[in-house]
């Protein structure tokens, strides 16, 4: 799939407004007119000169090819063309080229798999794709302007992609793995012991696909001789059931979620031939828990595995002999708490050679590792974090990366020999900035936004200078300058014991520093996030802060303990105590602001959703004499009911880590509720499954505390479709309206 910058959905406001200074109104969080168009599907050309973009037009959709440097475009393909070869196709809602880009693999009819999968977006310029998701494919050969429909059966495909060539396609179906030969079209089985509910080939399990975002487990050798692929096997992984609220007998979806402690998946990596029709197996020791990623190396005779233990932090890795499966360790990086799976990791032209990131030193810095030599090479310093590595340039040796430099609030864009000589700052404005590299290294596109400024995206050259706008979202600013908005400032928080926090308030359109103001908290705080940052974020639930602030609330965000931006130490102190510095640090954080002045300290409450519903649960129970009110959406209130991997990862199993489990379980602190307490879930939640809610409830009542609650049937984590959203943040408001 392409790559994506950060961006909001392109849409078309159609709103017109004539009044001028209005405040936000409760239906414009919902009614459109804050978003922003966005540059996040741009596909470069091999040649760097050239870019391409799917655009939605009245009458279908266009595979456009711009010019750099003018603009100008001209249309590879569309779906009035794929249409006349197969009337029965739908609209063109993605696409990828082959690396020769003599071929096109255009995807439509885009279904997600299941329930649990149907909310989990990616947004593009054309309509929201899933991450776990069959479709129908077709391939558009460029030099003959011919169309062939990737699969014969009558049905969909998964996780599609064309050889380097072009030539060949492989694709999944009915979890197994199969090619096709587009020349001739003969389809040809990779696998066929794939099983719903046992054997998977090709995709990620559940629990793989959400905390290693691995979706498609497949992968071509750079010459397209071969293919290395994920086999799951999770006949041992017990059943999850979410029971669908329709009709006279309500139905159920069974799949498989290893919780806290229990079995996972076992993994294995096949390499198949596609010569001689042959798999080898990849030869890993004895002890493996996780596999987390898979890659070639730039030689097709050489896989790269990098594997994990149960508790993640020991990492291995190991290259493949991609003919016999034999393998050899590499390299391997050991922590204390746990080591976070990222795509910062390159190979440079020795294979032996190859560039990553590590906090090892304190804080996520660039690495040069020899691994012949045993020779290790820190390339970037300082107390700051490098949070993206953008890729490297081996003509000029330049890296190119984001980093933390300039405030753990903010993003810059820098390059860096890969000596570790002639740092350049390519971003000056301060705020978020992203930057997507042509593969040349010749150009970029960079992304710009502040808090209270949408982005804008201009084309630049490597150095930084500036050819063209793309988009400088100008009719959004307009917008925007309608309404008395907010005031938002950053502030720093100085806690007893010395720690500071970055924090975040909202303050309404008329504030008077002589009256007093009931307070809000939106917390998060799960590890690595980030709540406070000079970047524009026009969500729901953020517009819902700006209509609360400007009827009269304080809206503040504190970043605890925990969270990211900050260095290792900072975050990784939660390690095995979940849900005890963050909860200390938000009721430390809210006595703070309650001495504030303007600030009424018999009105403070708190929020979050998730993690932070989590934590909202945790600081209305631990800091009962500072908050009167407190909203949780589906939050954990119990961390053995969650996922093994995200839970494990910093908590170690429930038999190693008791007191862990039972500290920093909402489920058991719940008697200390005192204030008003609504509690908010859906009774299909994939990932914080309801049953979270029910055993709060059941406490709850048990100790009688009282309490309002809401279930929204069938709906799943993220808690919308139809009115779910605008029925959720209305009685969301009249719970604050009514109780603070």
């Amino acid at each position: 799939m392409k790559k994506w910058l950060t961006g909001l959905l392109c849409l078309v406001c159609s709103s017109n407004i004539s009044a001028q200074d209005r405040e936000i109104s409760f239906f414009n969080i919902f009614d459109g007119r804050f978003t922003t168009a966005s540059v996040h599907s741009l596909d470069w050309m091999q040649d760097g000169q050239f870019y391409t973009r799917a655009v939605r037009l009245s009458n279908g959709v266009e595979v456009r090819k711009f010019d750099i440097i003018s603009g100008s475009f001209e249309v590879i393909v569309s779906s009035d063309q794929l249409q006349s070869y197969y009337p029965e196709a739908g609209q063109i809602q993605d696409y990828q080229f082959s690396k020769n880009e003599e071929f096109l693999l255009l995807i439509t009819d885009i279904e997600p798999l299941s329930r649990k999968d149907e909310l989990i977006q990616i947004e593009t310029d054309i309509e929201p794709l899933w991450r776990s998701f069959k479709a129908n494919y077709f391939v558009y050969d460029r030099t003959r302007n011919s169309f062939l429909k990737l699969g014969e059966s009558g049905e969909k495909q998964q996780s599609a992609e064309l050889s380097p060539k072009g030539n060949q396609a492989a694709f999944v179906q009915d979890n197994n793995l199969f090619w096709k030969d587009l020349e001739n079209g003969e389809i040809r089985k990779i696998t066929d012991d794939g099983e719903p509910g046992k054997i998977i080939n090709g995709t990620a399990d559940w629990v793989y696909g959400e905390e290693f975002g691995l979706a498609k487990g497949w992968f071509w050798s750079p010459d397209g001789s071969k293919i290395a692929y994920y086999k799951f096997d999770e006949s041992d992984v017990r059943d999850f059931t979410l029971t669908e609220w329709n009709g006279t007998y309500p139905g159920e979806i069974q799949f498989k979620y290893p919780k806290a402690g229990e079995q996972n998946s076992d993994v294995q990596i096949g390499i198949y031939s596609i010569n001689n029709g042959e798999t080898v197996w990849a030869d890993l020791p004895e002890g493996i828990e996780y596999i987390p990623r898979i890659s070639w190396t730039r030689k097709a005779s050489t896989l790269a595995i990098k594997t994990m233990n149960r508790l993640q932090n020991h990492l291995q890795l190991y290259l493949v002999d991609a003919k016999t499966g034999s393998s050899e360790s590499l390299w391997e990086l050991n922590d204390e708490a746990w080591i976070d799976v990222n795509d910062n990791f390159t190979f440079i032209s020795d294979d032996h050679s190859f560039l990553f990131t590590s906090d090892k030193d304190g804080y996520n810095h660039l690495y040069l590792k020899d691994a012949r030599q045993g020779e290790t090479k820190q390339i970037t310093t300082g107390e700051w974090e490098v949070t993206d590595f953008v890729g490297y340039d081996e003509t000029n040796q330049w890296l190119y990366y984001i980093s933390t430099e300039d405030s753990p609030l903010e993003r810059h864009i820098y390059r860096i020999k890969i000596d570790g000589s002639d740092k350049e700052k390519l971003s000056w404005e301060s705020g978020w900035n992203q930057a997507d590299m042509s593969p040349d290294f010749q150009f970029y596109v960079h992304s710009h936004s502040t808090i209270e400024t949408p982005p804008s995206y201009t084309l630049r050259r490597a150095d930084g200078e500036e050819i063209r706008v793309i988009e400088a979202n100008d009719s959004a600013k307009r917008i925007l300058e309608n309404f008395r908005l907010p005031k938002i400032t950053f502030k720093t928080i100085q806690l007893e014991d010395a720690e500071k926090l970055n924090a975040m308030m909202i303050t309404p359109p008329d504030f008077d520093p002589g009256k007093k103001y009931p307070l809000i908290v939106y917390v998060y705080g799960g590890p690595g996030s980030q709540t406070v940052v000079n970047r524009y974020r026009l969500s729901h639930k953020h517009l819902w802060h700006y209509y609360l602030a400007a009827n009269g609330y304080i809206v503040v965000s504190v970043d605890n303990r925990g969270t990211g931006g900050r260095g290792r130490d900072f975050k990784k102190q939660l390690y095995k105590k979940l849900g005890q510095y963050e909860t200390a640090d938000q009721v430390e954080a809210a006595r703070y602001f309650s001495r504030m002045e303007y600030v009424d300290a018999e009105r403070i409450g708190i929020w979050g959703w998730s993690y932070g519903g989590y934590l909202s649960t945790l600081a209305l129970a631990e800091g009962n004499e500072i908050f009167s009110l407190g909203i949780a959406v589906a939050p954990v209130t119990n961390w053995r009911y969650y996922n093994s991997i995200f839970t494990e990862r910093y908590l170690q199993t429930p038999e190693m880590n008791p007191d862990g489990y039972e500290t920093g379980a909402p489920v058991n602190q719940a008697d200390k509720i005192e204030g008003k307490y609504l509690l908010i879930h859906g009774t299909a939640d994939e990932y914080v499954h309801f049953q979270h809610a029910v055993d709060m409830v059941d406490v709850l009542v048990r100790n009688n505390v009282q309490f309002q609650t809401m279930f929204y049937p069938n709906r799943n984590h993220s808690i919308h479709g139809g009115n779910t959203r605008l029925h959720m943040f209305r009685m969301m408001t009249d719970f604050v309206k009514e109780n603070l």
